[in-house]
């Protein structure tokens, strides 16, 4: 159980990657985590980090009476979840044309509903509460895009959208939202962990070709430090106001402001097309 001083967090895929070093992170804190895995091998493992606050639970995050009934034994038996980290997904590599759709559906699957459910569990408690902090691990690449990637992207621009909303909807209940946007840490990501398509039209192969060599070349190489990562979302789980979008990286800093600038461009290049379609002032609508 937590101590007066510690909280009890819930996180979601800890047995490797940036799950595991949020829950190690909270763990060297004081906190109690409740640590979801995949396999019943990984459970042991991860309750020996430390015995008495380290809690292991076998859960498939695309089975949406598991998770609630999670959260719900969590609550029951571990105590009041105070922070949520949504962090169970993987990545998908291809270039669309040649990406099968029920792979679109499996990526979907459980870095959208997977999360949407762990979130939607997790919120009345809350809510009743009036407290928690709900952190949505997303992606710099739901606030830019790269080739190879879309429907990773596609998943991630999900979360994005359903997070911000949702941040919204439950401010005047004093829960918050943060989701974090990482670039390229030093974990499994890029490497045995992400799903690759075949490769079967050779007109792509100019792009893409290179694209998927430095990828799988920067894999174990990458810039950003997980234990930095889960440094910095405590310092905002304490922050007064903490934010709603968290960049983290200077990779996903540099590359998420490119993102941002080319939209900026499109409207400010095509704005008085956009105008052009509204009625014009005054117009007033019959039936």
């Amino acid at each position: 159980m937590s101590t007066p001083t510690s909280r009890t967090f819930l996180i979601t895929g800890v047995s490797s990657g940036l799950g595991r070093a949020f829950a190690t992170g909270a763990l060297e804190a004081g906190h109690v985590v409740v640590g979801t895995v995949r396999k019943d091998g990984d459970r042991a493992a991860f309750e020996a980090l430390a015995p008495g606050r380290a809690h292991a639970r076998l859960l498939d995050v695309t089975d949406d009476d598991a998770v609630f009934t999670a959260v719900r034994e969590t609550e029951e038996h571990v105590g009041p979840i105070d922070v949520l980290i949504a962090n169970a997904g993987y990545g998908y590599e291809g270039v669309f044309e040649e990406s099968p759709l029920a792979q679109l559906r499996a990526q979907f699957a459980a870095n959208v509903f997977g999360l949407a459910a762990t979130v939607q569990a997790v919120l009345p408690f809350m809510r009743r509460r009036r407290a928690g902090h709900i952190f949505a691990v997303g992606s710099m690449g739901g606030l830019m895009t790269v080739p190879g990637l879309a429907f990773y992207c596609g998943s991630k621009y999900a979360l994005e959208g359903m997070m911000e909303a949702l941040a919204k909807e439950v401010a005047p209940f004093g829960v918050r939202v943060t989701i974090l946007e990482p670039g390229s840490f030093r974990t499994d990501w890029a490497g045995r962990s992400m799903i690759r398509s075949e490769r079967s039209i050779a007109d792509y192969d100019e792009l893409f070709e290179p694209l998927r060599a430095a990828r799988q070349a920067a894999s174990g190489h990458q810039l950003g430090d997980p234990a930095k990562a889960a440094a910095a979302v405590l310092a905002v789980l304490d922050a007064p106001r903490p934010p709603v979008h968290l960049v983290l990286g200077s990779d996903a800093l540099r590359l998420v402001a490119a993102g941002r600038a080319a939209v900026e461009a499109d409207l400010r290049e095509w704005a008085e097309l956009s105008r052009s379609t509204d009625f014009p002032e005054g117009h007033q609508i019959t039936s």
